[in-house]
């Protein structure tokens, strides 16, 4: 089985230069991961267990995950039998304040119509970490454009409703939170945010 979805495609690209991209931002979410320890996670829009499996030797026993796509979950739930992975909305979640000492949000809010109000839901699960990361634009969009790809939308993929520089995105995320890293691996965004009490 595998999941009929554009994010499952992007992962299993043939095009050499786009695996080393996305080898090289794994690299860096595992810099980060790695520098402080934690005891349980959260997957954020888990999709097809692509990041667990790019961690798999970081991340902790008290694994969980969710996605918006029943066929997502079970794609992860059969890469990792043993972790907690759900349907869930990621604006009416589940799980208890204050549960996650680390929580992953990789290339979902840019698909969100109120990336704010997820991002809300989100801190409210969190007491520790949370790593975001979307699309660097007007890069990622040229990039795709240059690939030949959505070029009726002039490379901008279709799912992508929310658009930011590094600059924008420290500035949205700052609603929220105090404490915001913003760096780049192109052509992403990678930003990391430290609740006040996880210092």
């Amino acid at each position: 089985m595998k999941p009929e979805t554009t994010n499952f495609e992007k992962f299993q690209t043939g095009n050499l230069i786009v695996r080393r991209l996305i080898g090289r931002f794994f690299g860096k979410i595992r810099q980060k991961v790695a520098t402080q320890p934690f005891y349980n996670m959260l997957d954020a829009g888990c999709g097809e267990g692509m990041t667990l499996y790019q961690l798999s030797d970081l991340v902790p026993k008290a694994i969980s995950g969710f996605d918006l796509n029943p066929t997502c979950v079970e794609y992860t739930k059969k890469l990792f039998p043993d972790a907690d992975v759900t349907v869930q909305d990621i604006y009416q979640l589940p799980y208890a304040a204050e549960s996650f000492d680390l929580i992953l949000c990789m290339e979902v809010l840019e698909h969100l119509p109120e990336p704010a109000e997820a991002i809300k839901s989100l801190k409210r699960v969190a007491r520790g970490r949370l790593i975001f990361s979307v699309p660097h634009e007007p890069w990622f969009q040229l990039g795709s454009l240059c690939r030949g790809k959505y070029v009726k939308s002039f490379g901008n993929h279709p799912e992508h409703i929310n658009h930011w520089s590094p600059a924008s995105f420290k500035e949205f995320l700052q609603q929220e939170f105090d404490d915001v890293e913003v760096v780049t691996s192109f052509p992403w965004i990678i930003a990391e945010v430290r609740l006040a009490d996880s210092e």
